[in-house]
């Protein structure tokens, strides 16, 4: 017999709510000391060994056989080849997905702009892509087909030459939709490498391994700690937590599609976060009854039940304004607004990765084909990020044309402004150009 499923129940209008709720939130994604110390140790001996570390750390931590780097590397040849060993719907949806991938990213380009004031002078900014991005997706059994779509469409989209893949392939695990999906996504060279050594390989290169401008995508905790130190010579995306969802509901929706949706996050993993947000106490207790029938329906049943007991939440508060007041608090990753009228409400969310508005609308839908970025600020930073977007594999140059006039001018006030911090070689270089 199933054991029953307890998930928190919080009250706005209890005292210590707020303290509660921050208790709730609270998530460090701190590597512990040992993790961080082998984490340096690995980036190091990339460093020094280039791709004999490499093939080292495989042959250990992925227990692969290989004789050398060039066992490491997959053709392109290779990527076209798993579009044909994958199933046609498998094909199809991956393409249907990446088109409206695409079509979304495709407005969030910015163009370079310039404009010409009274004496001449022009002033602008120059859009440029990276020169190489790289793309991080977890391998063996983990398959996440849609996650290479999400990070390598929008560098392609942005206009970067080159994106290089990473994924490892333990044991010699192939995931075939992943490759299909890299082949889709235009992704350029792949390496069957994984963790802190990967990471280490595309910031710093090796003989084999490009270095890159920025690297992009999920992956463990070796994986982040890695991000974390080589970000300075690389861009990096994030450091994320584990996956969010908050549903704010006026308690008329069918509370089964309600805790199907709470489930889709929690099966992520047991860190992950899902809470209910709703005026309607009735409500809660029909959606808690929902959890209880449907968990043992899940094939990751366990994982969801360690989630909703440890991380989840069902929040009564007084009014839907105080919802929305919970839900900015939070700053959640996905913001379900399951409300009869969404468009009224959505001017008062400031704070939300992705928000997903009506009845229909399932967080799933976005994970995969609707088309905005899965990649998400978690852990209440949507508060000052953004989604992952064509913008961030673009770099912002700014343009100044001085005429000799306008040279003028600027240098006398660039000279008062120089001599008052004391720079005297500032002061006299725009001097100079005064008439």
């Amino acid at each position: 017999m199933t054991a029953p499923i307890a998930v928190r129940r919080l009250n706005a209008a209890d005292q210590d709510f707020a303290r509660h709720l921050d208790h709730l939130l609270s998530w460090e994604s701190v590597s512990d000391d040992g993790v961080n110390q082998r984490v340096l140790e690995i980036i190091q001996a990339v460093r020094e060994r280039g791709d004999a570390a490499l093939v080292e750390y495989t042959q250990r931590f992925d227990a692969l056989e290989v004789a050398s780097m060039a066992d490491l590397i997959l053709p392109r040849e290779r990527l076209e080849l798993a579009l044909t060993r994958i199933s046609v719907e498998q094909r199809q949806a991956l393409e249907v997905a990446a088109e409206r991938v695409r079509s979304y990213h495709e407005k969030q380009k910015q163009d370079s702009w310039r404009y010409t004031e009274a004496d001449g002078t022009v002033l602008g900014q120059k859009v440029t892509p990276l020169d190489r991005a790289g793309l991080y997706v977890p391998g063996g059994k983990a398959s996440y087909p849609s996650s290479v779509l999400m990070n390598a469409i929008p560098a392609k989209v942005a206009g970067v030459p080159e994106v290089v893949m990473v994924v490892p392939t333990p044991r010699g695990e192939i995931n075939e939709i992943v490759l299909a999906a890299a082949a889709i996504a235009g992704v350029d060279r792949v390496f069957t490498i994984g963790g802190a050594q990967a990471v280490a390989a595309l910031a710093y290169g090796t003989e084999s391994v490009p270095p890159v401008d920025k690297i992009v995508g999920p992956g463990n905790i070796y994986v982040a700690t890695a991000k974390r130190h080589v970000f300075g010579k690389v861009g990096i995306d994030m450091i994320a937590g584990p996956s969010e969802i908050l549903v704010v509901c006026d308690g008329q929706t069918d509370p089964d599609w309600i805790a199907m949706d709470l489930f889709s996050q929690a099966e992520h993993d047991e860190d992950a976060q899902s809470i209910l947000v709703s005026p309607d106490a009735d409500f809660l207790d029909r959606v808690a009854e929902s959890i209880a029938k449907l968990l043992p329906t899940m094939e990751r049943a366990e994982i969801i039940r360690t989630s909703l007991e440890g991380r989840g939440a069902l929040i009564q508060v007084a009014d839907m304004a105080q919802a929305i007041e919970v839900a900015n608090r939070i700053a959640p990753e996905h913001l379900e607004l399951s409300v009869a009228d969404p468009e009224a409400w959505l001017p008062q969310i400031r704070h939300a990765g992705a928000i997903f508005m009506g009845r229909y609308t399932a967080e799933a839908l976005g994970d995969y084909v609707a088309g905005p970025n899965h990649v998400l600020p978690t852990s209440g930073t949507a508060r000052f990020s953004s989604p992952l977007g064509v913008y961030d594999f673009q770099k912002r140059s700014s343009i100044i044309f001085c005429s000799p006039d306008g040279a003028s001018e600027l240098g006398k006030s660039a000279s008062v402004l120089a001599r008052g911090e004391s720079l005297t070689a500032h002061a006299r270089s725009a001097e100079y150009r005064i008439k």
